[in-house]
């Protein structure tokens, strides 16, 4: 893999890489780009930091992903450099799900009897229709989770991390497309919370909240997907074809 400057970034080596290529003429205007197992193999990075690369190419319209079909080339023009598309949706949740586990751990030891009334009061909000309110009880739940440990860097800390989703464009772009995480998922999760914080356990406050991060993470992953449904299509060509062997037999 090609070293290049992204300012700490690894979507945006994979980016430069990506773009050296196409240049180079060894992804020409049409041709699709390795699958994706293969290129977290040749960078040594994971699926997240893969599917942010591709997310960028396709948000500066060097590249379309297929449903089905994968990844191609539709431009050959250099990046703009001027255009920052930051910090991405993964990144974000990685780091969330690490600070985020360890602050839901020590609230636990310290949230009182009204702190926690507000959770509830929060979390019952989430189930509004209204995705607008119901997202904004979300961030809300969250940072009352942090400011239950009186620790003001910490609270400034989960806000920012919150709010840098949307300052993001590539960030934004992910959570446009993967859309709500379903009010089923997200109620049970963050009750899962809450029952952590009543009974003032660190432990299982920790592991609910990573485990819903996590779940987050996989969404993500999910809605972003173009390989596993390529996948899917050539495994059931496959037994078709092995079905119409046996047929003329």
């Amino acid at each position: 893999m090609r070293k290049t400057e992204s300012g700490g970034k690894l979507y945006r080596g994979i980016v430069d890489a990506i773009m050296s290529d196409i240049a180079e003429g060894i992804y020409p205007v049409g041709a699709r780009l390795p699958a994706e197992r293969d290129l977290t193999e040749r960078f040594k990075v994971s699926r997240p930091t893969v599917r942010e690369a591709m997310i960028a190419l396709e948000m500066q319209g060097i590249v379309e992903a297929r449903k089905g079909s994968g990844v191609f080339v539709l431009a050959t023009g250099a990046v703009d450099a001027t255009r920052e598309l930051d910090i991405g949706a993964f990144e974000i949740t990685e780091a969330r799900r690490l600070l985020e586990g360890e602050v839901a751990a020590v609230a636990a030891t310290e949230i009182d009897s009204a702190q926690l009334a507000e959770l509830r009061a929060l979390l019952a909000q989430m189930e509004q229709s209204d995705v607008t309110a119901a997202e904004d009880a979300d961030r809300r739940f969250h940072i009352a989770i942090a400011e239950a440990t009186g620790n003001a860097v910490i609270i400034a800390a989960v806000t920012d991390f919150w709010d840098m989703r949307f300052r993001s464009p590539l960030a934004r772009e992910v959570l446009v497309k993967a859309g709500s995480l379903g009010t089923e998922s997200r109620m049970a999760e963050h009750g899962r919370i809450l029952a952590a914080l009543e009974a003032r356990s660190p432990v299982d406050a920790r592991n609910a909240m990573r485990d819903h991060l996590s779940r987050v993470i996989d969404h993500l992953l999910d809605v972003t997907e173009t390989e596993a449904v390529e996948r899917a299509r050539a495994e059931a060509t496959q037994r078709r074809h092995a079905l119409a062997r046996r047929a003329a037999v």
